[in-house]
């Protein structure tokens, strides 16, 4: 099983690897839908990259994936065991609790490895033009 390279302090203290977006202009929640714009967000756009979303009235965090296939994933951004954010591993099709236990799952959210053996949520994704469009509540 392939793990982010973090060090014992930033798995510690929960360090995220997985960074926020760089425009918070390029997404919105409103009615249930986190709608991220892609051309405001580019970062997000190229395979095997990630964003986590939270704040602005969203009521769950949410981390975005571009996988390597260019299809992108979101997931509940909560670890079951400890509660604290997820991050990508790239190079591989899962995420990782950036605490100690590196508790690891699919991007549907299955579990893989770790303490508690509850999977994660993974939220319905659909893409209009350069609009990603998640259902969030």
């Amino acid at each position: 099983m392939e793990t982010l390279s973090r060090t014992f302090w930033q798995r510690l203290t929960g360090s995220c690897a997985t960074s926020i977006p760089a425009n918070n202009e390029g997404w919105v929640y409103k009615e249930g839908t986190l709608n991220i714009d892609l051309t405001q967000l580019t970062e997000l756009t190229q395979p095997g990259t990630a964003l986590r979303f939270e704040g602005k009235d969203l009521p769950k965090r949410v981390l975005v994936v571009c996988g390597a296939d260019g299809k992108y994933h979101a997931i509940h951004n909560k670890c079951t065991h400890m509660g604290r954010r997820l991050d990508f591993v790239p190079g591989t099709e899962t995420v990782q609790c950036c605490s100690i236990s590196k508790s690891t799952y699919t991007f549907d959210g299955k579990r893989i490895h770790g303490p508690r053996k509850v999977d994660v949520d993974s939220f319905p994704l659909s893409q209009e033009g350069n609009n990603l469009l998640i259902v969030v509540k």
